[in-house]
């Protein structure tokens, strides 16, 4: 029996979580979540101040991302989200009672990650929050690990062949 599975794709803002996740969900036939979607207002008046969230500000956030997760493996459904989860403690929150959730983790150099900040439009995260997102960063031992610079399509492919090997 094939399980429903979960992959969250990871890492600060500007490595591509959304971009590769969405490219990722398309390869997989799986649908897409954006994470940043279920903010509330609060939480994105917070980033776009430049102010960055407190664990209080977040736990809300990832209950109703876990709670997305958790539906779609009740009705039998495999979901790409792209979320932050910058903590061990946010993942675990994350995908608590998900024995099929994988994370895959964007990983990427300041520079890299500047670059692509600045390259948004529209954005409520701001590239001077990005120190306080790499200074929260707990970098996870168990993930699919791949670099954020390249290209879209290239990275998501990776990523695919990965977790199909480990299906």
């Amino acid at each position: 029996m094939i399980h429903p599975q979960q992959i969250v794709v990871m890492g600060v803002s500007g490595c591509g979580k959304s971009s590769v996740g969405r490219a990722l969900a398309t390869r997989l036939g799986w649908r897409y979540i954006e994470g940043d979607d279920f903010h509330p207002k609060a939480n994105i008046d917070k980033m776009s101040a430049g102010i960055p969230l407190t664990d209080e500000d977040r736990w809300p956030w990832l209950d109703v991302l876990h709670t997305r997760l958790k539906d779609a493996a009740e009705r039998g459904e495999s979901v790409v989200l792209s979320c932050s989860a910058l903590r061990q403690v946010y993942r675990d929150r994350l995908t608590r009672g998900l024995s099929h959730a994988r994370f895959v983790y964007l990983k990427g150099e300041r520079e890299a990650l500047l670059r692509n900040m600045n390259k948004r439009i529209g954005h409520f995260m701001k590239a001077g929050m990005l120190d306080s997102q790499l200074i929260t960063l707990e970098e996870p031992a168990d993930a699919i690990i791949l670099p954020c610079e390249g290209l879209i399509d290239a990275i998501a492919a990776e990523a695919a062949e990965r977790i199909n090997r480990h299906a």
